[in-house]
C-alpha cells in the first residue's frame, strides 16, 4: 500500500509537458499548432476605440481591487486587466488553452495539474510573471482578506507550489476534472501589488497585472477608460490573435435609464444592450436608426437560458414553509405579463438551468434516479415525481384560478384573511419588503404586487441605489429581491457559491436563498466530480429538480438572443459569430474600428 501511494505521488510529480490544453472531458478542438480561434480576423487592425455601458447594474467605483468585499470596483478591470494561466474561447464550453502558462500537466491521478510559464510573460511593471505571483494570487484570495466567495470557488484546491521559478503545481483534494479548469482560469496579479499592506486594504493602489489594458484614467469615479498596451506581452499568441483591438475601451456610467438612451442616440457612446423589451420594441426607431447611423440587431446564441426570478430569502420565517413560497408563486401571470409588457419578447424560466440539457422535465431519467434514490431519505417524496412546471394562467386556467389554490395553500400554512389582511395565528399581517435598485422594473412588479394584494398581502416597495443593495445583500438583509444567474455552459464548482450550505451561512456570497440543503450538497458533489458530459448532464438535471421542487424562488423569463443596439459605422463584425458568448465581451474582444473610428483619441 505504501509503495502505490508513493508511485501516485511521483506520477503527479513529474510533468510530461505535452498539453498545450485541457478539456474537462477530452473535446479540444484547436491542434497545439493553430494560428488563431475561428471566430477572430487574424488580421483586424489595431486602433480606434469603442465606447460601451456596462450591462449589470451602473454605480460609481470607489475602490481598484476586485476581489475583496467591500466597495465596488470600476466595471471591466476582469476581463481586460488580468490575465490567467488558462484561458477558454467562444467555440468551447470545458476547453481552456495556454496563456500565461505554455504547458499544463494533470497527473494520470487527478490530484494536482502543474503549469509551465511562458518566459515571455510580463506583467505591466515589465517584470516577469513567474511561480511565486501565481501562489501569491492563490495564497491571497483564499484568505480572509479576500471576498469570501474565492474560497468556496477553490475549497477543493489544497494548495498551489512553486515547483520552481517558472513551474507552479496545485494540489487537489480530489480528483475532480474541472478544478484544472478552475485554477486555470484564476486571476494572476503580482506580488508588488500593494505590497506590505493588509489586503483588504489595498484600495487606491492600480492592480499591477498582465493583460492587455491598463486603466487609463486612475480616478475613482464613474465613468472609466482602459488604454490598450502596446507592449503587451500576449498580443501575437494565438489565443489573443485578433483580439482585443481597440486602443481603447471606455465604460460611461448613466444612473437614469431614459438619459442612457439618449447618450446613446446622442453619440456619447456607442454600444448597449438592452435588457428591457418595452425600449426594444418603441424606443430604437427613427431617423438615426433609418440612416444607419445606428443599428438595432439581434444576435442569437446557442447559450443556456440565464435563470431569472424573484429570490425569497428563506432565512426569514415567513418563508420557511414551502406552501407559502408556492402559495405566492401562483400570483405570478406571465402570460400577461408578456402579452402586455414584453411584446412577445421572453420565454418563461423553466427551472434554475432553462433551455439547456441540465434542465429537469417530466419524470427522472435512470441516470437521474441513479443519484436520486441514495438521496431519497432526504428528499421530498413529490421530487421522484414529474419536474414542477410554473403555474400559468393560460386558457383553460386563470390567474383568478391560481389565486384560490394559492388562498388554500396559505391557508394550510396558517395564514388567513381577516380584520383587512392576510393574518398568522398570533394576528400578525402578512407583509413582504421587495428591495430593488432598478427603477425600470417597478411596472412589471406592479401587477404581482395587485395579485399578491387580493390574498390580503402587503407588498412593501423598497427602492435604493446599487450600493446599498449590495450591502444589504451581501449581509442578507432582505425579505424578496430579483436576481438573474447567467446561464451556464460548463457548470461546476461556482454551483457551490449559489447553492452550497456553506456559502448560505457565508457574508457576502450568492446564495441569496440561505439553501442549505444536505441533498442539494451531495448533488454538487456529483457534479463536482463528473468525469463525462453526459455524468455531469444528469447531475445537474437531478440537482434541477431538487432545487425546483424546492420552491426557492418564482421564476421570470429570459430571452434567447441578445437586443444590441450600436453605432455601425464606427465598427467592423468578424464573419463569424462563435456560438458561445456575451454580446459585451464578443464585441470589446473582436470587433474592431472602421477607418473613420480609429483616428479617435
Amino acid at each position: 500500500m505504501r509503495d502505490w501511494l508513493v508511485l501516485l505521488a511521483c506520477m503527479a510529480a513529474a510533468p510530461s509537458w505535452a498539453a498545450h490544453a485541457y478539456a474537462q472531458f477530452g473535446d479540444i478542438k484547436y491542434p497545439p499548432d493553430f494560428s488563431h480561434f475561428a471566430y477572430v480576423d487574424p488580421k483586424a487592425p489595431k486602433g480606434g476605440e469603442i465606447r460601451m455601458v456596462p450591462p449589470t447594474r451602473p454605480t460609481n467605483f470607489d475602490k481598484f481591487n476586485p476581489f475583496t468585499l467591500k466597495g465596488t470596483e470600476p466595471y471591466g478591470m476582469a476581463a481586460l486587466m488580468f490575465d490567467s494561466l488558462l484561458t477558454g474561447n467562444f467555440d468551447e464550453p470545458t476547453t481552456a488553452y495556454g496563456l500565461l502558462a505554455e504547458d499544463v500537466d494533470v497527473a494520470p491521478n487527478r490530484l494536482s495539474a502543474t503549469f509551465r510559464l511562458r518566459r515571455e510573460a510580463r506583467f505591466h511593471d515589465g517584470k516577469p510573471v513567474l511561480a511565486a505571483d501565481v501562489v501569491h494570487s492563490f495564497r491571497t484570495l483564499i484568505s480572509e482578506q479576500a471576498a469570501p466567495q474565492y474560497r468556496t470557488i477553490y475549497q477543493e484546491v489544497r494548495r498551489a507550489v512553486e515547483v520552481d521559478a517558472r513551474t507552479v503545481r496545485f494540489d487537489f483534494a480530489s480528483p475532480n476534472r474541472e478544478l484544472p479548469l478552475i485554477v486555470g482560469g484564476m486571476p494572476v496579479f503580482s506580488r508588488d501589488w500593494g505590497k506590505g499592506k493588509p489586503f483588504d486594504q489595498v484600495v487606491m493602489e492600480v492592480p499591477i497585472a498582465s493583460g492587455p489594458y491598463r486603466i487609463a484614467n486612475p480616478q475613482l469615479g464613474r465613468d472609466v477608460t482602459y488604454a490598450r498596451d502596446p507592449g503587451y506581452w500576449a498580443r501575437d499568441l494565438p489565443v489573443r490573435r485578433g483580439q482585443f483591438n481597440f486602443d481603447r475601451v471606455s465604460f460611461k456610467i448613466y444612473l437614469d435609464e431614459t438619459a442612457r438612451f439618449e447618450g446613446l442616440k446622442s453619440g456619447e457612446f456607442d454600444f448597449m444592450r438592452e435588457f428591457t423589451s418595452r425600449n426594444w420594441a418603441r424606443q430604437y426607431k427613427g431617423k438615426q436608426f433609418d440612416s444607419g447611423e445606428l443599428k438595432k440587431a439581434t444576435f442569437e446564441n446557442r447559450n443556456p437560458g440565464d435563470f431569472q426570478g424573484y429570490v425569497f430569502n428563506i432565512r426569514k420565517p415567513k418563508f420557511q414553509d414551502i406552501r407559502v413560497r408556492r402559495a405566492l408563486g401562483l400570483a405570478m401571470d406571465f402570460e400577461w405579463m408578456n402579452r402586455q409588457l414584453f411584446y412577445g419578447l421572453y420565454k418563461r424560466v423553466q427551472g434554475y438551468f432553462p433551455n439547456s440539457d441540465f434542465h429537469a422535465e417530466g419524470l427522472p431519467q435512470p441516470d437521474e434516479l441513479a443519484l436520486l434514490e441514495p438521496l431519497r431519505d432526504k428528499l421530498r417524496p413529490e421530487v421522484f415525481g414529474p419536474a414542477p412546471v410554473p403555474p400559468s394562467t393560460a386558457p383553460p386556467g386563470s390567474l383568478r384560478d391560481n389565486l384560490r389554490q394559492a388562498q388554500r395553500l396559505l391557508a394550510e400554512a396558517g395564514w388567513t384573511y381577516r380584520d383587512g389582511a392576510l393574518r398568522n395565528a398570533q394576528g400578525e399581517p402578512f407583509v413582504i419588503e421587495f428591495l430593488n435598485d432598478q427603477p425600470s422594473i417597478v411596472r412589471i412588479v406592479a401587477p404581482f404586487e395587485q395579485a399578491l394584494a387580493k390574498l390580503g398581502i402587503r407588498f412593501v416597495y423598497r427602492q435604493v441605489d446599487f450600493s446599498l443593495s449590495k450591502e444589504r445583500m451581501d449581509r442578507f438583509d432582505f425579505e424578496l429581491t430579483t436576481r438573474r444567474i447567467p446561464g451556464m455552459l460548463a457548470p461546476g464548482a461556482e454551483l457551490l457559491e449559489y447553492f452550497g450550505s456553506n456559502a448560505a451561512k457565508t457574508n457576502g456570497s450568492a446564495n441569496y436563498w440561505g439553501i442549505a440543503d444536505p441533498a442539494v450538497d451531495a448533488l454538487l458533489q456529483k457534479v463536482v466530480q463528473a468525469t463525462t458530459r453526459p455524468e455531469l448532464s444528469a447531475a445537474m438535471r437531478a440537482l434541477d429538480r431538487v432545487l425546483s421542487h424546492g420552491h426557492y424562488s418564482i421564476p421570470q423569463y429570459y430571452s434567447g438572443a441578445f437586443f444590441i443596439g450600436y453605432r455601425a459605422q464606427r465598427f467592423v463584425l468578424p464573419p463569424v459569430v462563435p456560438p458561445y458568448y456575451e454580446a459585451d465581451t464578443w464585441a470589446l474582444a473582436t470587433w474592431w474600428a472602421s477607418p473613420d473610428n480609429r483616428g479617435s483619441p
